[in-house]
């Protein structure tokens, strides 16, 4: 089963495309939302967007937005998301209330764009409409026509931008651009597209056991030892910093440099929503993602080994030796092509010259690590000797690997 995305393109009235929609899917009928909580599916939309295609990969240098019923809108699941590439569109049936119009005010104040969606005019969003909200979507087709010049008149007396939803035909898209719309969206220029991508199954008991480290004010070490456990969550946070930390552009270089870069309240926050989405699977249950987890850690120990010579293996800290394990074997469960992952992540680049070139002393024990697996003991006793390593204590890091992967 693959993760599943809606994306319908707006238009500014040159017909060039200015953001998206964002659209939740389900696998069940992925022609059609078939929402069956809005709370739900925004949760699972904006996991999508986060850390399961990633903010860059799904918008380009686009904003895309995001549909909120009011439970989300007040939701702190929102500080995740980066403001200037996500915009929130508050459902027709929120009702608007001052903690409304407050929260709404506070999250303009931090760069989000917002809009009402399916609009009428309704003079009781009067104080949204007045500076607060940017944009007024208005569904051509539920709106008669006699109804919908007059909503406009209403409405132009407000600092909003128009939005034609629903333009079907030129002759409509047309009419709209006279009457006073800036923005469109419908049929006529594109359907929603469906964006896929394989699923990364995650063990359900791995988000809730981060939740409640995260409740306890666990060490930062056991919260790193849960995400070392899983291959998939360790992708998944690193998707997830690279779509929040859109500023902060610092190369990744560990599991640990990872979470001390999301930070705590914002992991806190994806955690929640994970759990909210429904987002499980089979965990480590799959034999190659018990191999990632062997492999690993593996390579975490041959890395903590000193070579007779003090300029072989220098360049290879434990934890780096981690990560490329995990993130080497992710071609092979997901089948994902590692230059996607690599392009996706900001890598240090030592890392990604392990990963794609076997090069450094990193990519050194990634060989080591695979010639082990294969059972290639002659071309492993080669390179050992080279680096002056017993073949005995490699086993024995193997060993320290399987033990470490039994305890899980």
């Amino acid at each position: 089963m693959n993760y599943l995305m809606g994306r319908q393109p707006i238009l500014n009235g040159l017909e060039e495309v200015v953001s998206y929609e964002l659209l939740f899917r389900s696998p069940q009928s992925i022609s059609s939302a078939n929402i069956l909580s809005s709370s739900k599916a925004t949760s699972s939309v904006i996991l999508n967007v986060l850390s399961n295609f990633g903010v860059r990969e799904i918008l380009g240098g686009y904003r895309g937005f995001i549909n909120v019923d009011a439970d989300m809108l007040l939701n702190e699941a929102m500080e995740l998301l980066p403001p200037d590439m996500i915009g929130l569109e508050l459902l027709e049936n929120i009702i608007i209330t001052p903690e409304i119009v407050a929260r709404c005010r506070a999250l303009k104040a931090k760069g989000f764009v917002l809009a009402l969606d399916d609009h009428r005019y309704d003079p009781t969003h009067e104080e949204l409409y007045a500076g607060v909200v940017e944009i007024v979507k208005i569904d051509l087709i539920a709106t008669p026509l006699e109804e919908l010049y007059q909503d406009v008149d209403q409405l132009r007396r407000y600092p909003v931008k128009l939005l034609a939803e629903k333009v079907d035909s030129r002759h409509v898209y047309l009419r709209c651009r006279k009457m006073g719309f800036e923005l469109f969206q419908g049929y006529f220029f594109a359907r929603p597209s469906l964006m896929q991508k394989s699923r990364m199954e995650n063990s359900a008991g791995s988000f809730f056991k981060l939740m409640q480290q995260l409740s306890t004010d666990a060490d930062i070490d056991e919260i790193e030892q849960t995400f070392k456990q899983s291959p998939a969550l360790t992708y998944k946070l690193l998707l997830l910093v690279n779509s929040v930390s859109c500023s902060t552009r610092e190369k990744i270089r560990t599991v640990l440099h990872a979470i001390t870069q999301i930070g705590l309240e914002h992991l806190h926050r994806w955690v929640q929503l994970a759990i909210f989405a429904d987002d499980g699977g089979s965990g480590l249950k799959s034999a190659l993602l018990d191999m990632a987890a062997v492999r690993a850690a593996f390579m975490e120990e041959l890395a903590r080994i000193k070579p007779h010579s003090p300029q072989l293996l220098r360049h290879a800290k434990p934890e780096e030796a981690f990560m490329v394990g995990t993130l080497s074997m992710l071609k092979d469960i997901y089948d994902v092509d590692l230059k996607e992952i690599v392009a996706q992540l900001n890598l240090s680049d030592e890392i990604q010259d392990a990963l794609l070139n076997r090069g450094g002393d990193l990519g050194t024990l990634l060989c080591l690590a695979e010639m082990m697996e294969s059972i290639e003991l002659d071309e492993a006793a080669e390179s050992l000797g080279k680096l002056g390593i017993t073949l005995d204590t490699v086993i024995a890091c193997q060993k320290k690997a399987y033990n470490w992967r039994n305890k899980l």
